[in-house]
């Protein structure tokens, strides 16, 4: 009986730290995520062209790589907990910082402190579930953690576009107050439940800390798993950052209906999640990848090559396109997270965040020079960026199968 009391006590315990674990998550990914429904309003309000929003997006992405690459220094020589919720702090900060920018370059300078010390965040919180959780049940538990992307947009970036259009006096300003809110909440049940982590630190050696981190960059099998990330995030945030202006410029969607996207694709992927975890534990992290990263091919391309269509038909293929593209990301962190041994799953994690970032500010970055708004207002050559993405798709799905032979070395 005390050991069926153990079990559930534990199991209780592992619940409230993956949930807290989400939170972080949650939090994080919605300041990121947040930015691209708001678009338009960023582009009228501040009055700048598609070039210099991807430029604003990619300050937060490129910061976040440089950080993540520093991070490579020192993750591994802390205690896990201790890190986590100080770097989440600083984030706090830094996204109030950004509510209270006054203007195009200071928002851009605030965006990559926040970016600087929530990149970190995302690369840190699947390193500690990496280290406390086994590997047949890893697929399940970052299905929950990663879940944290669909709940930002079932629930953060509606409740964020509706905060922006309905406090005039606040606009694009309320969406980063409300992040920052709600984070010091989280921060707050993070503290009561992120135990101590410190394993890792027994195993640190001594020597050039460079060299160490060099030899970790440099090892083929991280190469390909640094290679297969960048195209995955290539794949999806050359076309994200961008749907919300191509449906309003170009399909003739009102710009009030795109909560209500994000609201379903959300809700859908929300309820995929842990399905998605569930099965790659189940089927094989390979053979779930490989399904998805042909199918989710399907509404990317739907999505950058839309005409003027009824609502109901756009909610059906974004909400597949949510529900594809982010769920690629749970078999992949899976296998890319046994890549490596725990001894030194920190820094080869944040090095991974920092492909991630820099993949994905690149991404952005190219798209807003290849797509154009044209002079009837409507956005022009989204089409190519659709074409380049599922190239880089395809590129994964024979990449994969590499990466997994390398996690049976690890």
């Amino acid at each position: 009986m005390n050991t069926v009391t153990h079990t559930v006590e534990t199991k209780k315990r592992e619940r409230f730290f993956l949930f807290s674990l989400a939170g972080i998550q949650f939090t994080h990914i919605l300041d990121f995520m947040i930015m691209m429904p708001l678009g338009p309003e960023f582009i009228r309000e501040l009055n700048i062209n598609t070039h210099q929003f991807g430029l604003l997006l990619s300050s937060y992405t490129f910061a976040a790589a440089a950080a993540g690459i520093l991070a490579t220094y020192y993750v591994d020589r802390f205690e896990r907990r201790q890190l986590l919720l100080s770097l989440y702090a600083l984030f706090i900060i830094a996204t109030f910082a950004c509510g209270l920018a006054p203007n195009y370059e200071a928002l851009f300078i605030a965006r990559a402190f926040a970016g600087a010390f929530g990149g970190i965040l995302g690369s840190l919180v699947q390193t500690i579930v990496a280290d406390s959780i086994p590997f047949e049940r890893r697929g399940k538990a970052l299905g929950t953690v990663m879940a944290a992307f669909s709940v930002s947009t079932v629930a953060g970036v509606p409740l964020g576009l509706f905060l922006a259009n309905h406090i005039p006096s606040l606009g694009w300003r309320a969406p980063f107050f409300f992040i920052a809110l709600i984070s010091s909440l989280i921060l707050y049940l993070g503290f009561r439940n992120i135990p101590k982590i410190a394993g890792h630190l027994g195993h640190i050696h001594e020597g050039s800390r460079l060299n160490q981190v060099w030899k970790i960059l440099i090892a083929p099998q991280h190469i390909k798993a640094f290679i297969f990330m960048a195209l995955i995030m290539i794949t999806g945030f050359s076309v994200i950052p961008y749907i919300a202006l191509y449906l309003t410029s170009n399909v003739g969607i009102n710009n009030s209906y795109i909560s209500l996207i994000y609201l379903c694709g959300g809700v859908a992927t929300l309820m995929s999640s842990r399905f998605i975890g569930h099965m790659s534990d189940k089927y094989g992290k390979v053979t779930v990848f490989r399904v998805l990263a042909i199918v989710s091919l399907v509404p990317l391309l739907v999505t950058t090559n839309l005409p003027v269509t009824p609502l109901w038909i756009v909610l059906i293929n974004s909400t597949a396109f949510f529900i594809l593209v982010s769920g690629r990301m749970i078999p992949a962190m899976a296998m890319v997270s046994q890549v490596v041994e725990n001894k030194i799953r920190g820094t080869f994690m944040s090095l991974v965040g920092s492909v991630q970032m820099l993949s994905s500010g690149i991404a952005s970055v190219l798209a807003g020079w290849v797509v154009t708004i044209g002079p009837d207002g409507m956005m022009q050559h989204y089409n190519l960026v659709g074409y380049g993405a599922a190239i880089c798709g395809l590129l994964t799905f024979w990449l994969v199968g590499y990466i997994h032979s390398d996690t049976k070395k690890a």
